[in-house]
């Protein structure tokens, strides 16, 4: 069971917080450090104010040797997926092959709003989305000295030259998820390495995962070419006394963590990964949200990860 960092530099943290967080989890030995895309904090000022998902990644992709770097999720709103390809495969050559895309259709209006970027319908949202993947995957998979071109809708490429090319092959990994009974699964069956639920319960993600090995199925593929994972928030203690602390700092109710989340002694981190194991989850990313708390990020690779393997 892989155990990821996954933070929310939107609610509030400068490059220099979220490079401090990176590094803690290299040297605890977490398998990667991710990072949310957005443009605008929930609930709280979100001080000092957003930064750029991809431009922190690049800053990563320096500073960092060994751990992998991704985002959770890209908005496909955010960036016309030719771009957005080439500054993947840049940022993947910066890391020695160490990224990971995860991209979905987005869905927080207010944010784009915020910042002037369009905001189109549902259906429309998930169609650029589709035309997104198509664009970029074929961009990475076509072979040096030759052309692609698609004939999409919103993103219609001629002759594109399809440079640069990312370091991994055949490609940076693809993460996609979500609860949709219909496109999210057919999609991720056609274009994901990983599936990710965040924030759902055991019993919706047995039924996910299901949705998505049957899309999987009918497209002919070994629905276990996929890595199945979860994302939950965290809150770790030794004490009751340790976790109250730590819930009251993300504004948080200890029961409601212990239902919703990851939440408890290490020794209940360990009961509920094995129960998430058992419906089916490969890797959990723990979702941090006081980047501060370096000790919690310790003591969860300290007396919760060993016990994973």
């Amino acid at each position: 069971m892989d155990l990821r960092i996954f933070t929310e530099p939107q609610q509030g943290a400068t490059y220099d917080d979220l490079l401090t967080v990176a590094k803690a989890a290299e040297q605890f030995g977490y398998d990667a450090f991710f990072r949310s895309d957005h443009y605008l904090a929930m609930n709280v000022e979100g001080l000092p104010g957003p930064t750029d998902a991809w431009i922190t990644l690049a800053g990563l992709a320096r500073e960092t040797s060994t751990i992998r770097l991704g985002t959770l999720v890209t908005s496909a709103t955010f960036r016309y997926p030719g771009p957005l390809a080439v500054s993947v495969a840049q940022v993947d050559a910066m890391s020695g092959g160490r990224i990971e895309l995860g991209i979905g259709a987005g869905w927080f209006e207010e944010e784009h709003r915020a910042y002037g970027i369009p905001f189109p319908s549902v259906g429309e949202r998930f169609d650029r989305l589709e035309e997104s993947l198509a664009v970029i995957t074929g961009l990475w998979a076509t072979p040096v000295g030759q052309t692609f071109s698609y004939e999409g809708t919103h993103f219609p490429i001629s002759d594109s030259p399809a440079l640069p090319k990312p370091v991994q092959s055949p490609r940076p990994p693809i993460v996609m998820g979500g609860m949709g009974k219909r496109r999210t699964p057919s999609m991720a069956a056609r274009y994901a390495d990983e599936f990710n639920l965040p924030f759902v319960s055991i019993e919706d993600t047995v039924r996910q995962f299901e949705r998505v090995r049957e899309a999987c199925k009918a497209v002919d593929r070994d629905p276990y070419d996929l890595v199945y994972s979860n994302a939950l928030v965290l809150c770790c203690g030794r004490t009751d006394e340790e976790i109250a602390r730590r819930a009251a700092r993300i504004g948080r109710e200890v029961d409601e963590l212990r239902e919703n989340g990851l939440a408890g002694t290490p020794a209940e981190l360990v009961d509920k990964i094995g129960r998430y194991r058992e419906a089916g989850t490969q890797r959990i990313y723990l979702q941090t949200l006081d980047l501060a708390d370096l000790d919690h990020l310790e003591l969860v690779a300290a007396e919760v990860m060993p016990q994973l393997d």
